[in-house]
């Protein structure tokens, strides 16, 4: 009994298939769900939004300083960019006024989150533990549950964790990022919370006592080179805190108590005091010492960034400032629409050149290039569309031009593969040979290409600002989808196609007509020749002169050598002679 065989390829390609129905599945239910959308969401420049300026109220009517407001507009961004709201444009205005541009129409709680002052205060941490929620069949029976038996007898207290806080503790996931929310928590209750300076795999999560010394109690903040016991500056950065009379008092009686649980075990998580910033913790060092000055420094591994940013948090966190809504009004998107309509242009006249060239380089070969520019567009699109669904993304005009560029980074793949193709087949190979290793060639140098698109758009990413991150994550976007393309559907295709009359004859519209490629003979070594193809032979009549010219240059010198002396050979006299007679023996 024959056993079928399922032909190369075609399992990729039904992979790939299955892999595009997921996604479009997933984005068809969060459409019927009334969640999502076919259309990408669209950023400020592309879809218009809301501008409010915010005017500062500052306690007791005191005049607000530039850097009050630079760090200001910081915390309002963290805010913005923590409620999922993408693409907003937030910057000063005559040196006093906020100025907030935000996509579509914001929600109240939005509105909340920008107007409300910061909230920074001390709390002593209690439990320290994995930032991912423990599984609901994991988690802690009731009857296992902690239970106070007394009073807490101060903020350290262990008592102060209930059967609720710790169920809390438990279902908190600190993976993701970390919502927004309007209220704070009560200042005299213990906090579940995660830190949001490790947010990710790094991110840590913790049970908080009560708040013990209030961020207004920071009478200043800096950042600078450590110096050793002798006096020497290290290369490691720490952060000095100076607090004013009232929060050295308070800070040098719970340093006396954090310290005793350090000299008992230095592992003790009930050791570290939390630097709480809009109920998020943003440091938990450790209390090596007894700090009598209220002088206390933190140091860990610090970056000189890392450390000025932590500087300004606590110089500038807990600074008693909100705003008011001065005016609000709606912004079109004219402009950036009349920018869209020109780039898309520009992306449809590249398209339609690379078609152009493609079909004119390679005829109907070409047609497996603009099949795998649709699939790649495809698949971008329904990234783009569940990313602005789940992770409330917005395309920018920014983000348009860095798809319009991986047209061309796009191309580039395939024309790499099917040159290594073309090269196989000038060596004499036969189509499925020379799919099979110019496909190992190719992949090396697509992977290579794809790796340095890839680590350039990450770079970008992390240090750029504004809509140039836009652009930066549609180019890693697509990078990642070229690489699905051409793994998925461009080689399992010629794979599939190499097996078919049309492209496995070397048909003269395939693009893989061996008379077009100039093949000829090819030196094997020890003296061996293999016999050149009758097309192959055809490249010496003048007519394929340009061809014969394009196989010379590829040969190597052996190669070259070898075909000079066969030719020499034939045309002698004795090569003459010693044709006729294998004519003759034939013909009798």
């Amino acid at each position: 009994m024959a056993r079928s065989r399922t032909r190369p390829g075609l399992k990729t390609l039904l992979s790939l298939v299955v892999l595009l129905l997921a996604l479009a599945g997933i984005l068809a239910g969060g459409t019927i769900a009334g969640q999502a959308s076919w259309a990408p969401k669209l950023a400020l420049d592309l879809e218009g939004g809301t501008q409010m300026i915010l005017a500062p109220k500052v306690a007791g009517g005191s005049q607000i300083n530039q850097e009050q407001l630079n760090q200001a507009v910081e915390i309002i961004r963290q805010r913005v960019d923590g409620s999922g709201v993408s693409e907003a444009e937030i910057s000063t205005q005559s040196g006093r006024n906020v100025v907030v541009s935000l996509p579509g129409t914001p929600s109240a709680e939005t509105r909340q989150l920008i107007q409300a002052s910061a909230d920074m205060n001390f709390r002593p941490v209690l439990v320290a533990g994995n930032p991912a929620a423990v599984p609901a069949e994991q988690r802690t029976p009731a009857d296992q549950l902690p239970k106070p038996t007394a009073a807490p007898a101060n903020a350290s207290d262990t008592n102060w964790i209930t059967a609720d806080v710790y169920q809390q503790f438990e279902a908190l996931d600190c993976t993701g990022a970390l919502p927004e929310t309007t209220q704070r928590s009560d200042p005299s209750k213990p906090l579940v919370t995660c830190e949001t300076a490790g947010s990710g795999a790094g991110a840590v999560k913790y049970i908080l006592g009560p708040v013990e010394v209030l961020g207004t109690e920071i009478a200043g903040s800096s950042f600078q080179l450590q110096q050793g016991r002798q006096g020497a500056v290290t290369n490691e950065w720490a952060v000095n805190i100076q607090f004013n009379d009232s929060g050295t008092e308070k800070f040098k009686a719970v340093t006396q108590r954090l310290n005793g649980f350090y000299v008992a075990n230095q592992n003790d998580p009930k050791a570290q005091f939390a630097i709480v910033l809009d109920d998020k913790v943003i440091s938990a060092p450790r209390s090596l010492a007894v700090i009598t000055d209220g002088r206390p420094q933190i140091t860990g591994n610090f970056t000189e960034a890392t450390a000025k940013t932590l500087s300004d948090q606590l110089r500038y966190g807990a600074l008693p400032i909100s705003f008011e809504i001065q005016s609000e009004e709606q912004i079109s998107a004219t402009l950036g629409s009349q920018q869209l309509e020109m780039g898309l242009l520009a992306g449809g006249i590249g398209l339609l050149l690379v078609v152009i060239y493609s079909l004119f380089q390679y005829r109907a070969l070409g047609f497996v290039t603009i099949a795998s520019l649709v699939v790649a567009g495809v698949l971008t699109y329904l990234a783009i569309a569940i990313l602005g669904w789940t992770e409330n993304y917005r395309l920018s005009l920014a983000g348009v031009a860095g798809l319009i560029v991986a047209i061309g980074q796009t191309a580039d793949s395939f024309i790499v593969y099917f040159e290594r193709i073309r090269d196989e087949l000038r060596e004499g190979r036969g189509l499925v040979s020379a799919v099979e290793n110019g496909w190992k060639r190719a992949k090396r140098t697509v992977l290579a290409s794809k790796a340095v698109n890839l680590l350039a758009a990450v770079v970008l990413y992390f240090v750029a600002v504004g809509n140039v991150r836009g652009f930066a994550f549609t180019l890693g976007l697509t990078a990642i989808a070229d690489l699905l393309v051409v793994f998925m559907f461009t080689h399992p295709m010629l794979q599939v196609l190499a097996r078919t009359r049309f492209f496995g004859e070397g048909h003269r519209f395939s693009g893989l007509d061996p008379e077009r490629l100039g093949a000829v003979p090819l030196y094997r070594g020890a003296g061996r020749l293999r016999e050149a193809s009758e097309a192959a032979k055809a490249n010496l009549r003048p007519k394929n002169a340009a061809a014969a010219r394009e196989a010379g240059r590829r040969m190597t010198i052996a190669e070259r050598r070898a075909a000079e002396a066969e030719r020499a050979r034939v045309s002698s006299p004795a090569g003459r002679a010693s044709r006729a007679d294998g004519r003759s023996e034939e013909e009798n």
